[in-house]
């Protein structure tokens, strides 16, 4: 039985005759009377009574036609819905981030995302770089965004873009003294108590502030550790001190908090885009597509490591 003898049955059931059925169907009607002969054979049953004032659908035929109906339904629901998906507009996608990437460039890439693609369902994931590149390579992330590239067993399959570049900044309340001025020097930064975050991925930050304030800086010994860079700005608007952390705290500036540039600079490590291609679905080809366009220099780097087939 295939998808056009339920459509045959069904138009001879509406036309209540085969010659206007057949001409409806666009094929001749010796065809179609020989197509119904022959699902009536194979479901054992007589579905159609031919009489004089037209042919009409007995018990059985009046059972089968309730069901064809619903197959046929049910059948162009699917090649629109395999449509939908080849197309990444269904489906899913699972995102594993670091928190500070919500303040750059995540915002603007998940809205859009989110307007353009509403039917695709989001599953994210805070966790640190370390635990996110162990998801990814494990098939349990179709895309991660982390401090730094992917390290560890399997990272060298990951295909990987920076997002965004980062250099350390310092934040002080509105009624400190730095809070006037546009830069502070290392010489500066040792004599004030710190406020840096912990975590994970921090050691990586870590080891920089200590190129920078040198290996005997006591400062960073005796800092306050937060949880995250709001902590680190709610903190330095109490006045407890000096925070420290990456240039993407600007975008999520508060009242009762100044920032300052680090002198010398100091680059931190880049925010990196990782997916494993092997495993690329049509809803992760959306989301690449999204970033391309809300990330111009993003989306050349993405063509150059995809030889331009994303």
């Amino acid at each position: 039985m295939e998808a056009r003898h339920l459509r045959y049955a069904l138009a001879l059931a509406e036309h209540r005759h085969f010659g206007r059925a057949a001409r409806a169907l666009g094929i001749a009607q010796p065809p179609l009377s020989k197509q119904i002969a022959d699902l009536e054979r194979e479901i054992g049953a007589r579905l159609f009574d031919r009489t004089r004032q037209g042919v009409f659908p007995t018990a059985a035929g009046e059972a089968f036609l309730v069901r064809a109906r619903r197959a046929l339904e049910e059948m162009a629901a699917a090649r629109i819905h395999a449509g939908r998906a080849a197309r990444g507009e269904t489906g899913r996608l699972r995102l594993g981030f670091i928190a500070s990437a919500l303040l750059d460039p995540l915002p603007d890439v998940l809205g859009r995302f989110g307007r353009e693609r509403p039917d695709v369902r989001l599953e994210l994931h805070e966790m640190a770089s370390g635990r996110g590149t162990a998801a990814l390579v494990a098939g349990e992330l179709d895309v991660a965004v982390t401090l730094g590239p992917p390290r560890g067993a399997g990272a060298e399959h990951l295909v990987s873009v920076p997002v965004g570049h980062d250099h350390l900044i310092a934040v002080v309340g509105s009624a400190h003294p730095y809070a006037g001025q546009a830069s502070v020097s290392v010489e500066q930064l040792r004599r004030q108590p710190l406020i840096v975050a912990a975590g994970e991925d921090e050691p990586v930050i870590h080891a920089g502030l200590r190129v920078l304030l040198g290996e005997d800086a006591a400062a960073l010994e005796g800092a306050t550790v937060a949880r995250d860079v709001h902590t680190i700005m709610g903190l330095a608007a109490c006045g407890v001190g000096v925070g420290l952390g990456p240039s993407r705290m600007r975008e999520a500036a508060r009242p009762g908090i100044r920032f300052c540039e680090v002198t010398p600079r100091t680059v931190l490590p880049d925010l990196v885009l990782s997916f494993a291609e092997r495993d690329r679905s049509p809803a992760l080809d959306a989301f690449l597509d999204v970033v391309r366009r809300n990330c111009p220099d993003v989306g050349a780097a993405l063509d150059l490591r995809l030889g331009r087939r994303v």
